[in-house]
């Protein structure tokens, strides 16, 4: 059993997270911009469908990617190159945080619905406006070709979703993401559930005690200046 809670009752501790479904902690509460924040700090991250009602999660092993061991494969770099050495396409940070979400709440792969629902997408929206969620857009002139989304807390970047619509856009928007990272000294970003795709650009899987211990000092620390960097072409930045 987990429990139900109230819109004015906190979140259980991440620990009580049952083993089956992994991760599993609590139903209900509300997504309002300060319970978001309480939740990321403490490990936790909402995850549900349409007709269920708000799911908490903080899996155990959790996986994270590293920002040292990213794994920029040839293929990759390659990719990298020719976007590059296209003057029409940039890579640049929170220049449409709402049309990026909806990017990544669109149907993919031939299913018909979306863990993004409407209010999720209200939520981080405003999280956005607070200062607290941020998104990267690869753009071919004004066309939007891919990114992706997450929300940034002192030197802890959680990462929530991405989308392309050229090969490998959504990749070189990660790329670019580890390159903000890597400047402004956050050394994780939280990818929530294991995958094979992950794993291969360099993720992988810690206990939910070591990554808990390490998300309560990244995220007591001063982040990066994301006002200040929102001019800065990251493309041309991401180390080959």
């Amino acid at each position: 059993m987990i429990p139900l809670i109230g819109p004015d009752d906190p979140l259980p501790d991440a620990s009580r997270a049952l083993q089956r479904p992994n991760g599993l902690l609590a139903a209900g509460g509300d997504l309002r911009t300060d319970r978001l924040i309480a939740a990321y700090r403490n490990g936790i991250f909402p995850w549900y469908s349409a007709g269920e009602p708000i799911l908490w999660w903080s899996p155990n092993p959790r996986m994270v990617l590293a920002v040292a061991d990213f794994k920029l494969r040839a293929s990759l770099r390659k990719r990298i190159r020719q976007f590059q050495e296209d003057s029409s396409v940039s890579l640049l940070l929170d220049t449409d945080f709402e049309a990026v979400i909806r990017a990544c709440a669109a149907p993919r792969d031939g299913a018909s619905g979306t863990w993004i629902l409407p209010e999720m997408q209200a939520a981080y929206i405003a999280l956005h406006r607070a200062g607290h969620a941020h998104s990267l857009e690869l753009r071919r002139g004004s066309e939007l070709i891919g990114g992706l989304y997450g929300v940034a807390i002192g030197r802890m970047f959680y990462g929530e979703s991405m989308f392309t619509r050229e090969s490998d856009a959504s990749k070189t928007a990660l790329a670019g993401l580890i390159q903000l990272c890597r400047d402004a000294d956050m050394p994780w970003i939280d990818c929530q559930q294991q995958t094979g795709h992950l794993a291969s650009l360099g993720a992988s899987a810690i206990p939910r005690a070591q990554f808990l211990s390490g998300i309560r000092t990244l995220t007591r620390a001063p982040g990066p200046d994301w006002r200040a960097l929102r001019s800065t072409d990251l493309l041309r930045r991401i180390e080959r």
